[in-house]
């Protein structure tokens, strides 16, 4: 039997247990739909102040990847974004998917580097990708860090949720399609490095990965994603 896919997005006021939210339009900002699921559903203006957990939901017949924020009573409503233009003639498609900013002991950073013929081909990019139906976050993005790049690692928390809109790319599909991609992003630590080797698992869309000391990542092609999570804090792990 074919489960169905749904993302949603709830928010939870300071010391309450009710969770508000719902399912996530195609190309909205996760964090600007719960303020508008909030509005909509129980008349209150809030502002999210955190990610509290990234979770997937399953029953026999339905698969559901749900971000779970933090959120506060706002004095206004908070931005919300314009829902994006319908683009009818491309297939739309939407996607859940789990990343790691992955690092050893030593501050070294694990890149992939995405195969011809995907998205962003030549671009360094972090190890992870789309979550298999039944499967939690965390879990697939261990499973996707080992196929593409050999290494066991740890989860040391999560970093937040991104959003990406990619409208007429061509994928492995053959054919152009509006994409919509929702992506949780973790920290993690390999505590036993080793040379990165690509498994064939990995399903051909990462060409290799490497070991890159943090200054090397300014001189390398990469992806937002990588340049985002390179940007945070270190947590002194």
């Amino acid at each position: 039997m074919t489960r169905t896919r749904v993302i949603t997005v709830y928010g939870r006021l300071p010391g309450g247990t009710e969770e508000i939210g719902g399912p996530i339009r195609h190309g909205e900002n996760p964090a600007s739909a719960v303020v508008r699921l909030f509005r909509e559903s129980a008349g209150l203006p809030v502002a999210v102040s955190g990610v509290r957990d990234v979770l997937a939901l399953t029953t026999p017949d339905l698969h559901e990847d749900r971000v779970l924020f933090d959120v506060v009573p706002a004095d206004a409503p908070g931005r919300v974004d314009a829902e994006p233009a319908s683009e009818s003639e491309l297939p739309k498609g939407q996607r859940f998917a789990a990343y790691g900013f992955v690092t050893d002991r030593a501050g070294r950073v694990l890149l992939t580097r995405i195969a011809p013929g995907f998205p962003g081909a030549g671009r360094w990019h972090l190890p992870g990708g789309g979550t298999d139906v039944g499967e939690q976050p965390a879990e697939a993005l261990l499973r996707e860090l080992y196929e593409e790049t050999g290494q066991r690692g740890e989860i040391v928390e999560l970093l937040g949720v991104t959003h990406r809109r990619s409208s007429g790319l061509v994928g492995p599909e053959g054919y152009p399609m509006n994409w919509h991609a929702v992506r949780a992003l973790y920290r993690v630590q390999v505590p036993e490095p080793s040379t990165p080797s690509v498994t064939e698992a990995a399903g051909g869309s990462t060409a290799s990965a490497a070991w890159f000391e943090p200054g090397d990542l300014a001189g390398l092609p990469v992806t937002e994603v990588v340049q985002w999570a390179a940007s945070l804090p270190a947590t002194g792990e």
